[in-house]
C-alpha cells in the first residue's frame, strides 16, 4: 500500500521481484513521472543508453537524457536497468571503421568497446543493478544459430563471451543479462540454450536471460511456452528478467487499421493474459529477478507504430488516461 491507501504495484511484487518500465525523459514529469514514482521501483532508459544515442561518435559522449534517468532514479529510489552494450542496431558505425574508412580489425574494435563500457559503468554503475550486455544475437528467421552481425563477423564467434568478459571487468556488481525477444518459443529456446551452455562452458560471466516478452492477448501457447523456458535456462544456473514486457492486442501478422479503441472482447483477453502470466512468475519467483514493462501506459507505447506503421495499440497496464485497467486489478487480486 502507499500513504494515500491506494495499491501500489511495486509494493504488492517487493517479496517477489523488481517491477520496472522503459522511459523517455518526457516520462519522467507529469502523469507518467507520478505513475513511475508511485508503481515501480526499476526504470530502464528506452533508447538514451543505447551506443548510438549515448556515443554518437569516439570523442563526444551524449550524456544529457541518461544523467536525468539516473537523477530521477536517485531521488525516487528507483535503481536501473542498463540498456544496451551491444546491439545490431542503434549502434554507431564509427565503431566499425578504422581511420582510412576500411573496416576496422577486432584489436580497434575490441579497444573502442572497453572504453565505452569503462565510461558508462564509471558513471552509472552505482545506480544500475544489471545490465543487458549483449542483445538479440540469436537468429530467428533461418535455420542459422547466430545473427549475421559486424560485431560477430569483426569480433568472431565468441564475440558474446568477449563482450560478457568487458562488462564484467568494470563492473563485478551488477546481474549481466543476455537479452533477447521470442527465446520462450520452442525453436529459439533451443539455440539460445546452446548458446549459452556454450559461453558458460568457456567462462562467460552470464547471469541472466533476458526475456523480452512482446506477446499478444492471443499467445495461445505462452504458458507452457514459459514455464519451459524459465526451467531449461534455470538448469543452465541463469536467472530470468523479464525485460520488455507488453501485452498487445493484435496478433504479429495481424494488419487492421480500423480498430479504434479496444473492445470489450480485447480487454477481457488482455486481463485473463495479465492474469495467466503473472501467476508463472509468481511460481518462479525465486528464478524472476525483475519484471519490466515496455513503458508506463496506454498513452505512449513503440508498439502504436509496429508492426503496422500509424495503428494504435493498447498493450500497458495503465490506460491512455494513467487509470489502472482491469488488467491490473488481475495481477494484484492475489494478494
Amino acid at each position: 500500500m502507499t500513504e494515500n491507501g491506494l495499491i501500489s504495484l511495486a509494493e504488492v511484487y517487493k517479496d517477489y521481484f523488481k517491477i520496472g518500465a522503459a522511459v523517455t525523459v518526457n516520462d519522467l514529469v507529469r502523469l507518467h513521472g507520478e505513475l513511475l514514482k508511485k508503481h515501480f521501483n526499476s526504470l530502464t532508459a528506452e533508447n538514451a543508453m543505447k551506443f548510438g544515442e549515448i556515443h554518437p561518435s569516439e570523442d563526444r559522449f551524449d550524456f544529457e537524457k541518461a544523467d536525468k534517468m539516473m537523477e530521477f532514479a536517485k531521488s525516487n529510489h528507483l535503481k536501473m536497468r542498463g540498456h544496451t552494450f551491444v546491439w545490431h542496431n542503434q549502434t554507431s558505425d564509427w565503431i566499425f571503421l578504422d581511420t582510412n574508412g576500411k573496416e576496422a580489425s577486432k584489436e580497434l574494435v575490441i579497444d573502442r568497446l572497453r572504453k565505452h563500457v569503462e565510461v558508462i559503468c564509471n558513471r552509472y554503475k552505482d545506480i544500475v543493478y544489471t545490465w543487458d550486455v549483449v542483445n538479440e544475437a540469436i537468429e530467428d528467421k533461418t535455420g542459422e544459430q547466430y545473427r549475421d552481425t559486424k560485431w560477430r563477423r569483426i569480433l568472431g564467434e565468441d564475440y558474446i563471451k568477449t563482450v560478457f568478459e568487458i562488462v564484467k571487468e568494470q563492473d563485478d556488481k551488477a546481474e549481466l543479462v543476455y537479452n533477447d525477444y521470442n527465446n520462450e518459443q520452442p525453436e529459439k529456446l533451443e539455440k539460445t540454450y546452446r548458446m549459452l551452455e556454450e559461453m558458460l562452458h568457456k567462462g562467460a560471466p552470464i547471469d541472466s536471460v533476458g526475456i523480452q516478452a512482446h506477446w499478444s492477448i492471443r499467445d495461445s501457447n505462452l504458458m507452457d511456452d514459459l514455464k519451459r523456458a524459465i526451467e531449461r535456462y534455470a538448469s543452465l544456473g541463469l536467472k530470468i528478467q523479464v525485460t520488455e514486457m507488453d501485452v498487445s492486442m493484435f496478433e504479429f501478422e495481424d494488419k487492421r487499421k480500423d480498430i479504434l479503441e479496444p473492445t470489450t472482447e480485447m480487454l477481457y483477453l488482455q486481463e485473463q493474459a495479465y492474469h495467466n502470466i503473472f501467476s508463472v512468475f509468481r511460481e518462479y519467483k525465486e528464478l524472476v529477478t525483475s519484471v519490466t514493462f515496455w513503458g508506463i501506459s496506454d498513452r505512449y507505447t513503440w508498439k502504436d507504430n509496429f508492426p503496422v506503421r500509424g495503428r494504435k495499440d493498447w498493450p500497458m497496464l495503465f490506460d491512455m488516461k494513467g487509470e489502472k485497467k482491469s488488467s491490473f486489478e488481475k495481477i494484484v487480486d492475489f494478494i
